[in-house]
């Protein structure tokens, strides 16, 4: 009786509420979870997941960083640039175009495949379908359910719930408990991010990463203007922001431009060492990005590969996929009118149509309402000013970037920037929402 007397006690007093509220927390997680899968997950549908999924394979099984996705565009780089370099020689048997064998990838970035490349390894993918279809991936005795995309979902949903987490701790951190636990709720409950999930693009990954990034930022903010820990720890910090933003820009190219309203953030907030902590930043960025720059540069002579002219796609030099399915395109023929109008079309289409979308709807709109507010934290003012430095770079980066594949694959696409600031902007508005 005395240890069940004990037992009772720690459930109604100690810890026991506190333990109760989290496991119901997870089991309404996993309900969700297994919810969702059963009722609305469909296999990829984007030709960009595909893409970074077939390179991934490719990797796994010791192909190297090669695609089965040819762009006659990506032939004729590579051929140019082998030419140039003098390594292939027209005659029988040449291949400067590198098409008789596997030809090397350059529209991807390379963290999301060599990820994906990660977890097939170690998890077993049936890529064949079975001859006899078992239940989970059939319906009615058909086929249903792919296993490779249901297995690359699940693992772009354990990204997102890494994203609640520490969505739920910089919110706690910020402001308080409430903010947090409502914050956390709406990215749950928001089908954007739940879609994303299953499309088996790299976007949840790269809100992670994005969330991590201003993750650093808060703490070097604080450690600059409250110094508890020593000029070591200041450094670490710029340090571990330029990795993860160096991250983010391997993860998806666009995400590199970030790096200018980063260093201003630490020019204008890092104190008295500011111009110390924005070059190691910038140095630490430029050092994870740089390798990569370098093998796509020895392959295609650009920089960023095929990634590297999607400024040109979608306008009056190249309407729709008229680049990337060229093999001789005339490149001489460039103007500066043809980028000026692709940015004013696309930017207006962005503050019409994405924008009000950004959060979830109605809390986009408590969030620009929040934007008249002044907090009395400078943490929070500070953070706030680089969400909104990002929502202009990225606006700007998202018009001039845009291709046909936004056009293919509206909202559920690579090219949408701006939800990568969705979960900032969510606890933003919910705060004011408690105000």
């Amino acid at each position: 009786m005395p240890f069940l007397q004990d037992v009772i006690h720690k459930i109604e007093v100690g810890g026991g509420p506190r333990f109760f509220r989290i496991g119901l927390v997870v089991l309404a997680v996993v309900f969700l979870t297994v919810g969702y899968n059963w009722r609305a997950f469909k296999n990829m549908a984007s030709q960009e997941a595909m893409d970074a999924a077939q390179v991934a394979r490719n990797l796994s099984q010791g192909k190297g960083y090669t695609t089965l996705f040819i762009r006659p565009f990506s032939m004729y780089l590579v051929k140019k640039r082998n030419l140039a370099k003098g390594s292939a020689v027209a005659g029988k048997g040449a291949d400067p175009s590198q098409i008789k064998g596997m030809h090397p990838d350059l529209a991807n970035p390379p963290v999301y495949p060599f990820l994906l490349a990660g977890v097939m390894k170690v998890l077993p993918f049936q890529y064949l379908l079975p001859a006899k279809p078992k239940p989970f991936w059939s319906f009615n005795g058909k086929f249903w359910r792919y296993e490779p995309d249901f297995l690359i979902g699940m693992v772009n949903q354990l990204l997102f719930f890494g994203v609640v987490m520490l969505t739920f701790f910089l919110a706690r951190r910020l402001f308080d408990a409430r903010v947090a636990w409502l914050s956390s709720v709406l990215l749950l409950g928001t089908e954007l991010f739940w879609r994303f999930c299953v499309s088996g693009l790299s976007t949840m990954l790269l809100i992670l990463i994005y969330v991590g990034l201003a993750w650093c930022l808060l703490l070097l903010e604080q450690e600059a203007r409250e110094p508890k820990r020593g000029l070591v720890w200041l450094f670490l910090l710029a340090g571990l922001a330029g990795i993860v933003l160096g991250v983010g820009g391997l993860t998806r190219y666009a995400f590199g431009w970030l790096i200018f309203p980063v260093l201003l953030f630490l020019i204008l907030f890092g104190g008295r060492q500011r111009i110390l902590l924005a070059l190691i930043a910038l140095v630490t960025f430029l050092g994870t990005m740089t390798p990569w720059m370098v093998r796509n540069y020895n392959v295609s002579g650009n920089p960023f590969g095929t990634a590297g002219y999607a400024v040109m796609e979608n306008t009056i030099l190249f309407p729709e996929h008229r680049l990337e399915r060229s093999l001789e395109p005339d490149l001489s023929r460039v103007y500066l009118q043809p980028f000026w109008t692709k940015l004013m079309t696309n930017t207006r289409q962005i503050m019409q149509g994405e924008l009000p979308k950004l959060g979830g709807g109605w809390v986009t709109a408590l969030f620009l309402a929040g934007l008249l507010v002044g907090f009395r934290s400078l943490a929070v003012r500070r953070l706030r000013y680089f969400l909104l430095g990002c929502l202009v770079v990225l606006v700007i980066v998202q018009a001039l970037g845009r291709t046909q594949l936004s056009d293919d694959s509206p909202e559920i696409n690579s090219e949408n920037l701006l939800v990568l600031l969705a979960p900032l902007v969510l606890v933003y508005g919910v705060s004011l929402f408690f105000m």
